[in-house]
């Protein structure tokens, strides 16, 4: 297993870390293989330019700016995403990376002729993992339609390979969170890891 792990909080501190120190501990244990693209602390510019808007659809240039990150996902065989959800959604700074990197050519392959879809790109992808934090509670979140969760359980999924294996972990309430829900948290995070590596 080869995991990108795509991780976005402001905050060093934040439980996200400790979120991503129990993925990571799992991925220790299993002996796999990973890559941690910490998008704080990398200032990655999430804004996606005139520039790359122009070259989005040339494959010759569209990857350029991004390249490393492109790399990864090409790397990987695993994507596991850790973030808190805003307003129901990503981060804008998550959401800038997949604008920006997952791209024609990269993440699907655009359409040929009239009344095509695009087709799936990330086809080595086999396994997603997202583990997010929410303020509000899972009843409200679903009313809303969760967004967040769905752009990458769905979204980025329908162009991964098929039967591409997914686990989802969310802490909701978290501004009314204990110790002790953080902990059972934790334990269902390492959980969800069992089942994504096995």
């Amino acid at each position: 297993m080869r995991a990108l792990i795509i991780f976005c909080h402001p905050k060093q501190d934040s439980f996200n870390s400790a979120v991503l120190n129990a993925v990571t501990a799992h991925l220790d244990a299993v002996q796999a293989e990973y890559r941690l693209r910490d998008l704080y602390r990398s200032n990655f510019m999430p804004v996606l330019t005139e520039h790359e808007l122009d070259c989005y659809l040339d494959e010759s240039c569209n990857a350029a700016p991004v390249a490393q990150d492109v790399a990864d996902v090409q790397w990987a065989d695993a994507l596991i995403f850790i973030f808190p959800t805003w307003w129901y959604g990503l981060p804008a700074m998550l959401k800038g990376w997949l604008d920006r990197v997952l791209l024609p050519g990269v993440a699907f392959i655009m359409p040929k002729g009239e009344g095509d879809n695009i087709r799936p790109g990330l086809t080595h992808i086999k396994r997603i993992g997202v583990f997010t934090t929410c303020g509000a509670s899972w009843w409200l979140t679903q009313a809303i339609g969760a967004p967040g969760k769905r752009m990458l359980t769905r979204g980025v999924r329908s162009i991964c390979a098929k039967g591409c294996r997914t686990v989802y972990a969310a802490h909701h309430l978290m501004d009314s969170s204990t110790d002790a829900s953080r902990a059972r948290h934790l334990q269902k995070v390492a959980r969800k890891m069992e089942r994504l590596t096995a």
